[in-house]
């Protein structure tokens, strides 16, 4: 059941969220598993419903993957 986690993370929630580093709002990644700040591009994991908003715990996302060729 690959939906059935959509919204572990309230919408009233998410909206109060900024990312600790820019002081920007995140969002939801593609598989609700992790908040990214779409300006440093920090990616906070969410852990057991509860959004990890430490820097330390925070991974960097590449804007573009990188290419193979």
């Amino acid at each position: 059941m690959k939906g059935a986690k959509q919204m572990a993370i309230s919408q009233d929630l998410l909206e109060i969220l900024a990312c600790p580093v820019c002081k920007v709002k995140v969002e939801m990644n593609e598989d609700a598993s992790a908040l990214k700040c779409p300006q440093c591009k920090r990616v906070y994991p969410i852990r057991d419903d509860i959004p990890v908003m430490l820097i330390d715990e925070a991974t960097i996302e590449d804007e573009e993957p990188a290419s193979q060729s």
